[in-house]
């Protein structure tokens, strides 16, 4: 998987200006914590190439990136400081080609339908959009993706918590870059727990898992539908009665036979389970094999591992 497979799964890019270089390695720590080993740090300070150093000795996992890249000398500087990948604001051919010829991965930035042609000359699939809002957000970014059927967009400039959503939503948004998880105060007064904290709500906010349903394991259809019976008394609920299972309202599942999981099942959604499966596969859960639908999209998976007799799956909003 390269580099920006990886940033897709990540989902968030958080846009870092570090002013002393010694702040970088705590800082990519606290982002790591919150969930988010990946990092933008920018070429709009002298310390840039000295933190991407330190942060790649340091932290050799982390998805490291320098942005605000103006020129070819910065980009062999941060490739030579340990650089995985190279963003730029604007479109500068120079920095690409370099970038191209030096198999490099670059996403340059664009602004107009003329730039994104421009990167598709170079053979260029994955862009940022900058700056998103100003240029006219989601909107614009729906505009481009109807001729611009081959490129992918990575949106920056006035994301925050709350629109993030929106462009995500985007089949054509692969990830969203913003700076809204590392404020400049908290990096003025090395409070690396608050950037710990603010990740881990980015990233909370971004995957959306919430409970879809509970999955009760009973020994036959009559076990079933007597439960799915009492628990619809219970709660006033309707049921819908299936081949495999009767439902009450879409809150529980009453299943005819045995399903994964000793007791039953815990489905919960999310609003990208590939995006899920990479975030909670950091936090150590392990999974089986994808499931598809009948249209061939990866819409559930099992963990492998049950929670008190429950298996527990994912799925797709």
């Amino acid at each position: 998987m390269d580099i920006l497979e990886k940033l897709s799964l990540a989902g968030l890019v958080p846009i870092i200006k570090v002013d002393d270089a010694s702040d970088a390695v705590p800082l990519c720590k606290a982002l790591a914590k919150g969930g988010l080993p990946v990092a933008e740090i920018t070429f709009r300070t002298a310390a840039a190439p000295e933190a991407i150093r330190l942060v790649r000795e340091n932290l050799p996992e982390c998805m490291l990136g320098a942005g605000t890249v103006l020129s070819v000398e910065q980009a062999k500087q941060a490739v030579a400081s340990g650089a995985g990948y190279i963003l730029s604001p604007g479109f500068n051919p120079k920095v690409v080609a370099w970038c191209v010829e030096n198999n490099v991965p670059v996403i340059p930035g664009c602004s107009c339908p003329s730039d994104i042609e421009a990167a598709l000359e170079f053979g260029l699939r994955l862009v940022k959009i900058f700056p998103a809002e100003s240029l006219g957000g989601v909107k614009f970014l729906k505009a481009l993706s109807g001729p611009y059927v081959n490129m992918s967009f990575a949106p920056t400039g006035g994301l925050n918590e709350s629109n993030m959503l929106d462009y995500l939503a985007l089949p054509k948004v692969k990830c969203v870059g913003g700076s809204w998880m590392v404020p400049s105060d908290a990096i003025k007064n090395k409070d690396w727990d608050k950037i710990t904290e603010m990740s881990q709500r980015a990233v909370k906010l971004m995957l959306g898992l919430e409970l879809r349903h509970v999955g009760i394991n009973s020994e036959s259809a009559e076990d079933a539908l007597k439960g799915a019976a009492l628990m619809s008394k219970l709660t006033g609920l309707p049921i819908k009665d299936g081949t495999s299972a009767a439902f009450v309202g879409t809150e529980y599942e009453f299943c005819k036979s045995k399903k994964p999981g000793k007791n039953g099942h815990i489905a919960v959604a999310t609003n990208c389970i590939s995006r899920a499966v990479w975030h909670l596969e950091q936090m150590g859960f392990a999974f089986d094999e994808p499931m598809y639908n009948a249209e061939g999209k990866f819409n559930a998976i099992y963990l492998k591992d049950e929670i008190c007799g429950f298996a527990v799956h994912l799925l797709q909003k």
